[in-house]
């Protein structure tokens, strides 16, 4: 909605402290997305954008938006056409014809091509521009409405098609389409400034069959049928402003419910799930008070929907007032384990509503706050919801998560700060990514920043304290609603942005503290904190002598200096010390309080201020302390090596009442298989009161131990005579119950008990026969008919518990295993596997969890060498149309298979689905396994390693992800797994073999496999760091120094002319200059359509198709055809551009003299060239990609 008069003048001027500077030269105020065909059968989606936009300087003459994989047929500005140029140099990251394939160079590449048309640099990949006749109007700073007509033609991302193969009509066989994405994705599917910090008002509409339902953003304000009622119209209006990243659309034959508590909140499933939809949602308004209770803020948006859909890209997905889950999360009142797990993620989801959809971010350095903020509102649902225990379960199993990871890779760094200069300090140097864009990190990463964003606003709140942590996020809330009903003045809506600097400034304004300390420590700098513990009790000066060293050498640690809290359980009580942890103090003295008086028999007090008997014998005579524990409260993101005597884990196990406390002692006994340890842990076990988790580690442990102490052991093994006690009938106790799910606790209990029994082992590290009968029998004997719970995941863990028994098969004589000469034994399990799997097939488990459990099974007696290995059982259950958790288990054990055989027809066939399958998150996972399970490694040889490979990946990543930035990163982490950083071992030295070892750089480049560095400089394909010296983009194939001088208003197309010729623009945004912008724009390569050279750009007729396929086969030469041709899409529809691209009062010359010049630097490498064009000139394009709105050098490779 227009601001009015003089304001955008106004609006890039810094505002206090707090003012945003747009990157781009205009605001955005309103955009239309109307959608007015969607065809299933074809997977297409036809429709226009109109984006209002204030100019914010004068002289505006260009404008770049975001789009990609979109044919954009035609660009009008305030009903004037306007000449437009198309270049996505993310389709091919480094060209076709480079035999490079060392991966510090396509990083370097990929970032540069990623911050090319990065929004939030003011970059984009199409430009528009603005007709002369406007440039008036523009300079009076007046409105310009932008109209684009777009199509979409099978999308590899951004929306997904979901339309299964059965009989009937698109709704009848419950067609849907989506849009998903990871970060900024929305220029997937229309064009948009696809920036966090763009915000605008929307209008939303789309057409659809009069079966399906459309699920978009904001308000529904009417549905409008065609005259013959075969279609309608959903008009959506959102007048919050939202950034187009956190627009979403579903459409489908979706089943409609209306919350029955809040009926501004609607749900929505897929047909027949209706009854499961009911249930699962049933819970939502619970989260809705909690949040809005503990925020003191109402929800911001007038309406919130959650789509159930099918395929999805992640399990849940938060935009602007609608979620978007998987189908998979939806269940019925029967079962117990998906229950929380449902519920987490729809209070995750409702979290990011607040922060990350109504309130958005300045840049992506400031991710970490949104991130971090709904993290940690929703740990305070979990704490309210399952109760403080579970809570701080869940942040030890975080921090452990973020901490194992930090030490493997080296860091996670919050607020990456990219300054103009040479950056010698890259701050991400150990990665093998660049960590200055979303859309380049490889997703663990990207989980885990997550997971440490969390964890760092609980140290913030350790220190500010809860309630002025609330008081802090409702005034960014109170600010950016107040800000978000500005309808006019849209330079107030920057309010609704959250900055790094602007948060802690809110901070100290509410709490009046200074946690700058805090924030330098854990958000400008990686890192985590490693501690080493011991002690000495000193009993003449009755001190406890503690030793606190620190490892801050290792990749991924820091440097702690600051209080540390420590906890002293003596015999008088419970007492806390805070240590200060200087520089180099190893040594703490703490006094202790009670002198060991053991004879007097007194209760003891606990922490929380519970008083209990205990049995002292255990202790040492001569100190009275229990036990000790460092940073109990986990207010330092660490990891603690502590040591203590065993009776001090037993103590700290039985009496110490904080779970987390407990998980430690347990783990800890580990190491210390005792009858003591065996006692404490049994007892445990015992313990109705005692946290399930807790009970259910204590399983584990218990095994481990007695397999520990198995010469020594008495008694019946480990847990059965427990389990016989609580589970069994007392007449007759080999037989159990029927089962009675009522008490969540016994049940979890019970179904993990038998899976850690089956991994007791006897002295010929065989599993006890009496083991495996027991597990036989609970399967023979379970009984679920009067249990009002389903039994399907205690059935799939006995299962579990089959596989986990099995041992490795001892040949006699070398013979070969055949299903006859089977183990007795292992036949009864492979016939109950048998048995389950035909069941399965007659009656299906929820989410098949028993196929799962099966499969998995299945392949344990492969590698265990009792059935013959063969992969074909899980290939047919890999296929897609299998559900989803079913694949991924036959995947995983074809991703084994690789590994255990080298099987490279395996391999190739786990490749082959990364390209094709139709799930994205499938071949996301199927990459995900290959790297955490590779086939081999750099550091080994592997007959699996050879050329072939290497170009399969490379392409891969190169350009085959090109519409999916989670399996470009995801391949990208697969190579550098199984290849390293610089080039490949297995590839043949290049021709020259002179090798230019470039100090400390690991890559080992060689100058004839660079054909990119043109300017002779390597500098950029060297230097990891080099790409943060421009203004916004840099051409990383070469990197002579004039490019610092780049304006960023010029047109990134094809990068070989940027530091070559920009140098002669000095204002390239004022109108006289514009007749050298072709100069590196993609029209300077197309030089004989001249259509629209003469004046005004030519009109829609003249835009033939075959225009500029003809013209490029016939009068260009080789090398510019090749450049062309690399475009490997087709050049049809979209084709026009090139023509309609000449931009008014310049003439060919420019064009003649750009082509000499680029010739003079390509000389070296102009054979190259030409034996590709010409090759490139048969082949037919390969894959129908994005319109041919890739530019004749923007980096595309498909072959």
């Amino acid at each position: 909605m227009p601001p009015t008069g003089s304001d955008p003048a106004r609006m890039n001027r810094k505002k206090g402290d707090k003012g945003f500077e747009s990157p781009r030269p205009y605001k955005l105020t309103h955009q239309v997305v109307c959608i007015n065909n969607i065809n299933f059968q074809r997977k297409s989606v036809v429709g226009f954008v109109e984006l209002t936009i204030f100019p914010t300087v004068a002289n505006l003459n260009r404008i770049k938006l975001n789009s990609k994989q979109c044919r954009i047929y035609r660009v009008r500005i305030n009903d004037l056409e306007a000449a437009f140029i198309y270049n996505d140099p993310t389709l091919e990251v480094c060209h076709s014809e480079s035999k490079q394939r060392n991966l510090n160079y396509f990083s370097n590449a990929y970032a540069a091509a990623v911050s090319a048309v990065d929004p939030d640099a003011g970059n984009g990949e199409l430009c528009v521009k603005v007709p002369s006749e406007l440039w008036k109007h523009v300079d009076e700073l007046k409105i310009l409405k932008i109209h684009i007509n777009f199509s979409l033609d099978q999308p590899k991302g951004g929306l997904h098609f979901v339309v299964p193969s059965v009989e009937g009509s698109m709704a009848e066989r419950g067609a849907h389409v989506f849009s998903c994405g990871y970060q900024n994705s929305t220029r997937f599917w229309f064009p948009c400034v696809d920036s966090y910090s763009e915000l605008c008002t929307w209008k939303l509409e789309f057409t659809v069959d009069a079966a399906m339902v459309a699920v978009s953003s904001g308000d529904l304000v009417e549905t409008v049928y065609t005259h013959d009622m075969r279609k309608k119209t959903f008009h959506y209006t959102l007048a919050v402003p939202t950034s187009a990243a956190n627009i979403a659309l579903a459409i489908g034959p979706f089943e409609i419910l209306v919350d029955p508590y809040m009926h501004e909140v609607t749900h929505f499933c897929l047909p027949q799930l209706l009854p499961l939809l009911k249930h699962t949602t049933s819970y939502l308004h619970e989260v809705f008070e909690f949040y809005e209770e503990i925020l003191t803020c109402r929800y911001p948006y007038s309406c919130f929907k959650t789509v159930f859909i099918d395929e999805a890209y992640v399990e849940v997905a938060a935009y602007a007032s609608m979620s978007i889950f998987s189908t998979n999360l939806l269940h019925s009142a029967m079962i117990i384990d998906e229950t929380p797990l449902t519920r987490r993620c729809l209070a995750q989801s409702l979290a990011q509503q607040f922060f990350g959809c109504f309130i958005s971010r300045m840049s992506w350095s400031d991710e970490w706050v949104l991130k971090g903020i709904s993290g940690y509102i929703y740990g305070l649902w979990m704490k309210k919801t399952f109760g403080v225990n579970e809570y701080r379960h869940w942040i030890k199993e975080e921090l452990d998560k973020i901490v194992a990871y930090e030490l493997k890779t080296g860091g996670v760094l919050l607020h990456p700060i990219f300054g103009g200069g040479k950056e010698k300090d890259n701050p991400a140097s150990h990665l093998h990514f660049s960590i200055k864009h979303p859309h380049t990190l490889s997703w663990e990463y990207y989980t885990m920043f997550q997971c440490k964003a969390h964890l760092v606003m609980r140290l913030i709140e350790n220190r500010i304290s809860m309630e002025f942590m609330l008081q802090v996020f409702n005034k960014l809330l109170s600010l950016a609603s107040t800000a978000s009903s500005q309808k006019f003045q849209s330079h107030m809506w920057s309010q609704m942005l959250v900055s790094t600097s602007g948060f802690l400034k809110s901070i100290s304004n509410v709490s009046g503290k200074d946690i700058q300390p805090l924030i330098k420590q854990w958000v400008d700098q990686s890192g985590v904190v490693k501690f080493y513990g011991s002690f000495a009790f000193n009993r003449k000066r009755n001190v406890l002598e503690l030793e606190i060293k620190q490892d801050y050498t290792s990749p991924g640690t820091q440097k702690y200096v600051g209080p540390l809290k420590v906890t002293v359980q003596e015999l008088d009580g419970s007492f806390n010390h805070t240590l200060q942890i200087e520089e180099n103090s190893l040594k703490h003295d703490i006094p202790c309080h009670s002198k060991s008086r053991r004879n007097k028999k007194k209760k003891i007090p606990l922490m929380n201020g519970e008083e209990v008997d205990m049995d002292l014998s255990a202790m040492d005579a001569d100190s009275p302390l229990l036990w000790i524990r460092i940073d109990p409260d986990m207010a330092v993101l660490r990891k603690v090596e502590f040591e203590q005597a065993d009776f001090m884990w037993q103590y700290q196990l039985r009496y110490e009442r904080d779970v987390v406390a407990q998980q430690e002692a347990i783990s800890a006994l580990e190491k210390f298989p005792t009858p003591a340890s065996r006692l404490a842990l049994t007892d445990i076990l015992e313990q109705e009161q005692c946290f399930y988790r807790v009970r259910m580690s204590a399983c584990f442990c218990l095994a481990k131990i007695a397999n520990s102490m198995v010469s020594t052991w008495t008694g019946p093994p480990a847990m059965k005579s427990l389990f016989t006690r609580m589970f069994c009938c007392k007449t007759c106790p080999n037989i159990v119950k029927t089962n009675n799910f009522m008490s969540f606790q016994s049940y979890f209990l019970q179904k993990t008990m038998p899976v850690a029994m089956a991994l007791l082992r006897d002295v010929h590290n065989l599993c006890p026969k009496e083991v495996l009968t027991f597990i036989l029998d609970l399967i023979k004997y379970n009984d679920n008919r009067k249990n009002k719970f389903s039994d399907n995941y205690y059935r799939a863990e006995m299962i579990d518990a089959l596989a986990n028994s099995v041992t490795p098969a001892v040949s006699v004589n070398n013979e070969v295993r055949t299903l006859d000469n089977l183990n007795p034994d292992v036949r009864l399990i492979l016939e109950e596997i048998t048995r389950f799997l035909n069941m399965e097939k007659l009656l299906p488990s929820y989410r098949h969890t028993i196929t799962v459990s099966c499969l998995r099974a299945i392949r344990v007696l492969q590698k265990n060498g009792h059935v013959p290995s063969d992969p074909a059982l899980f290939k047919s259950y890999a296929e897609y149309g299998h559900f989803v958790d079913i694949r991924i288990a036959a995947l995983e054990a074809v991703v084994d298979y690789t590994k255990v055989d080298r099987s490279y027809e395996e391999l190739q066939w786990l490749l082959n689905m990364i390209q094709n399958d139709p799930v994205p998150y499938v071949r996301h996972k199927i990459l995900n396994m290959l790297t955490k399970n590779p086939p081999f490694t750099k550091s080994m040889e592997s007959p699996l390693c050879n050329e072939a490979l290497v170009d399969q990946l490379w392409k891969l990543m190169n350009s085959g992800a090109a519409h999916d930035w989670r399996l470009r990163c995801g391949a990208v982490d697969l190579y550098v797994t199984l290849f390293g950083l610089s080039r490949p071992s297995c590839l043949p030295l290049p021709e020259l073999g002179l090798v230019l070892n470039l100090k400390e750089k690991k890559a080992v480049l060689n100058p004839t496999i660079i054909p990119e560095a043109i300017a002779g400089n390597q500098e950029a394909a060297v230097n990891p760091s080099s790409h943060a010296q421009l203004v916004g983009f840099q051409n990383p194939f070469s990197s002579s120094q004039d490019e610092e001088e780049i304006d960023m208003d010029t047109v990134h197309d094809s990068q070989a002319f940027i530091s070559h010729h920009l140098n002669m623009l000095e204002r390239p945004s004022t109108p006289g200059l514009s007749k050298y912008r072709p100069a590196n724009s993609r029209s300077a390569l197309i030089p004989q359509h001249s259509a629209g050279c003469d004046g005004t750009p030519t009109t829609k007729p003249q835009w033939n198709m075959e225009l500029p396929r003809k013209g490029a086969g016939k009068e260009q030469p080789p090398l510019e055809m090749s450049l062309l041709a690399a475009a490997a899409a087709p050049l049809s529809a979209f084709s026009k551009e090139p023509a309609s691209s000449k931009h008014s009062d310049h003439h060919h010359h420019h064009h003649h003299e750009h082509k000499k010049k680029k010739k003079k630097h390509k000389h070296k490498h102009k054979h190259k060239h030409r034996r590709d064009g010409r090759e490139k000139g048969r082949e037919p394009p390969a894959c129908p990609g994005p319109a041919g709105g890739r530019s004749a050098r923007s980096p595309s490779l498909s072959d």
